[in-house]
């Protein structure tokens, strides 16, 4: 998941920044919005801290294992909102394949010391990696097709009253695009 150095930099940039919008979108919503909001926040700052570049950042072994445990968490208590149907299936797809790519990068003979990834030290099931990737390709094509504006009319027929304080479904979808750009990003260099 360690790459040249513009590269992570950009993605801790991209991630840090969806996972700053998830929380201030959390506090302006209630209930279900914002547990959904608090879970985006974490795969932000989660997946932003896996793409610090290396000269940066080297962690112990066992950090891998912490992240395998914090998202094997997420994933449990996304498994338990699945029944609510929606977007709690793509939260929990999130979880298991960062829950996937940590125990990969711990995995012996992995380049799971922020080393970057070679053909040597490539991690994971190509098979699984594989699904993933093409799930995270569909999700970003539907999110992107999604953003897509569609007008009946002319300009000026957008919605009327104030602004939305959370930037509207728009810039929630955005961010859950950029997320799972993130993703597809990540698994390619897995």
């Amino acid at each position: 998941m360690h790459g040249p150095a513009l590269s992570g930099w950009l993605m801790v940039a991209l991630c840090a920044v969806t996972g700053v919008y998830c929380l201030l979108r959390m506090r302006a919503c209630a209930g279900e919005e914002r547990r959904t909001a608090g879970g985006e926040a974490v795969m932000g700052f989660g997946m932003a801290f896996m793409a610090l570049p290396a000269a940066v950042l080297t962690p112990p072994g066992w950090s891998w294992m912490v992240y395998a445990a914090v998202f094997g968490a997420t994933a449990l208590h996304g498994l338990a909102a699945v029944r609510h149907g929606g977007h709690h299936v793509h939260h929990l797809m999130g979880s298991l394949a960062m829950v996937y790519m940590a125990v990969a990068m711990a995995a012996p003979g992995s380049a799971g010391a922020h080393a970057g990834h070679t053909a040597a030290g490539a991690g994971g099931i190509p098979v699984l990696t594989g699904g993933l990737l093409l799930y995270y390709a569909v999700y970003v094509l539907r999110a992107g097709a999604g953003l897509v504006p569609v007008t009946a009319g002319g300009p000026g027929n957008g919605p009327a009253g104030g602004a939305d304080r959370t930037g509207g479904p728009e810039m929630t979808l955005a961010c859950r695009l950029s997320m799972a750009l993130g993703m597809v990003a990540m698994l390619v260099t897995l």
